[in-house]
């Protein structure tokens, strides 16, 4: 038996392969990853509950009840539809199942390294629904699939055990900024209600201080002191290599930057005033990227390439 310390709880992990991790009520029939590399996050499975059937406010109603400008969100467009998903109703439930100009999407969060990403949940020509399993590999959520009870790692895309293993998720592309700045872009846009179904305190963030420490609630495999592990960056993966933008960087130097990645021509958009970034290609088509925290794309991506800004530029 291990004990492990973290953040002030002690998890009791029992190293005894499929028989703890059955009782967890998911499939590890097989697996891509170490099995003793998953962490207990605490809450059980749906202790974190997912939104399933979520409701939507106009601009106007989520500017008289919900929103300030200030407020961080979660933005997808899908065939002209636009959401918006507060990071403070993100925060207590981490992931939405919803359906977005007639696509299924699954839109997924994790405070710990302030990653949120929207992923296509059509998975080998099944659609998919999506949980809080209350694990986590290298810091990060772990999602499970109601149809197959199979863990996928969010920052990886893709799945880590059962029989899905190692099925992709597609990335699409999604905005994190402000709601000033988004519904100011998007003036027709839908915002995730806060009528939920469960009773939360939305306005209260559970993470409150997480984000300026430099301590870690988990432990991760890999490190690099370059930056402050929650320094903001944007990153991308093109033909199987990684590149990560550092806010710091790109604040650093003037918009848009203009890169070659991979032998592919692209465009960083930063605004300092808002701390958005996003990523275009040469068509100024927007780029699935990640926007996180520098210790978690680092540890997902050890051999990424970094963004410096000139001096004097």
């Amino acid at each position: 038996m291990q004990i492990r310390k973290t953040a002030g709880f002690i998890f009791v992990l029992v190293l005894v392969g499929v028989a703890f991790f059955t009782l967890s009520g998911f499939d590890y029939s097989k697996h891509s990853i170490p099995l003793d590399d998953i962490s207990d996050g605490g809450p059980g499975k749906d202790g974190i509950p997912s939104i399933d059937n979520p409701r939507f406010l106009t601009a106007k109603e989520a500017d008289k009840s919900l929103m300030r400008d200030a407020d961080r969100v979660l933005g997808f467009v899908h065939k002209g539809q636009a959401r918006a998903y507060p990071i403070k109703i993100l925060n207590w439930h981490e992931i939405v199942n919803d359906r977005v100009g007639g696509r299924s999407v699954v839109v997924s969060f994790c405070p710990l390294c302030g990653t949120g990403m929207v992923f296509d949940a059509q998975v080998k020509k099944r659609r998919l629904t999506f949980g809080v399993s209350g694990l986590l590999y290298q810091s990060d959520m772990l999602l499970y699939d109601r149809q197959t009870e199979s863990l996928w790692s969010q920052i990886k895309s893709e799945a880590v055990t059962g029989v899905m293993t190692g099925a992709r998720l597609k990335l699409l592309a999604s905005t994190h900024t402000n709601w000033g700045t988004w519904k100011k872009k998007y003036p027709h846009t839908q915002v995730l209600s806060d009528k939920t179904g469960f009773r939360r305190p939305y306005d209260r963030d559970p993470y409150q201080g997480y984000e300026s420490s430099s301590r870690l609630m988990f432990d991760v495999s890999l490190k690099n002191s370059k930056y402050h592990p929650k320094e903001k960056v944007i990153g991308i993966e093109l033909g199987g290599k990684a590149k990560a933008y550092p806010f710091s960087e790109l604040s650093r130097t003037r918009s848009p930057v203009n890169d070659i990645f991979n032998k592919i021509p692209i465009q960083i958009f930063y605004d300092r005033n808002t701390k958005t970034a996003i990523i275009k290609d040469s068509k100024n088509q927007e780029l699935p990227s990640v926007v996180g925290f520098w210790f978690a794309w680092y540890a997902f991506h050890p051999d990424t390439k970094v963004f410096v800004a000139e001096k004097n530029k």
